[in-house]
């Protein structure tokens, strides 16, 4: 699995063996059974996640307490609680293995360590932020601009897995709306 991960690296940065292996030595594996939770609310976020092998979801509860996924990670992803990662604070997200799941991970400690000693790592950590800001305002102002219809035919450009692999129940909270919207959308579109 290590493999999997020094290849996603050296697409994202410029190091030497000597860089990649201190890298490398960060990283645990970890395997996580269907639908286990990694981190829940009230949690500090003190792992961040690299997917090997099966999907984590990152998700929140709404103000009727039910499930808002915000984020999928599939194979060769990156996956953390990032806003309680970076301030420390309790997390108001979850992380939860939605399939079987082989993980390597990092700790807090070990991926800032890695900043201050690996000038490629801040260049990976910053390509890993604006990767997440992008993607997370397109996914708001789909929210505002889009309808429901729109917003399933966007994911199913740009995201197909994420419909193929996973239960109509984790779409339709990734896309906001019911599971029986879901079911309509998917015999008209």
């Amino acid at each position: 699995m290590h493999e999997l991960l020094t290849n996603y690296l050296r697409e994202q940065i410029k190091v030497s063996e000597e860089e990649l292996t201190t890298i490398l030595s960060c990283f645990k594996p970890l395997k996580a059974k269907k639908n286990e939770l990694l981190l829940t609310q009230g949690q500090t976020s003190q792992r961040s996640y690299f997917v090997g092998k099966g999907c984590l979801r990152i998700y929140f509860l709404n103000e009727d307490g039910q499930d808002a996924t915000r984020y999928f990670a599939f194979e060769n992803k990156f996956a953390t609680a990032l806003v309680s990662f970076i301030t420390g604070d309790p997390s108001d997200e979850f992380i939860q293995a939605v399939e079987p799941t082989e993980l390597l991970y990092i700790s807090h400690k070990d991926f800032f360590h890695l900043l201050g000693i690996i000038p490629q790592w801040e260049k990976f950590y910053r390509s890993y932020l604006e990767g997440a800001y992008v993607n997370n305002t397109r996914r708001l102002m789909s929210f505002i601009t889009l309808d429901a219809v729109e917003r399933y035919r966007q994911l199913l450009e740009q995201n197909p897995v994420i419909v193929r692999r996973l239960p109509n129940k984790m779409v339709a909270s990734y896309l906001n709306i019911s599971q029986e919207t879901l079911s309509r959308l998917k015999s008209r579109v």
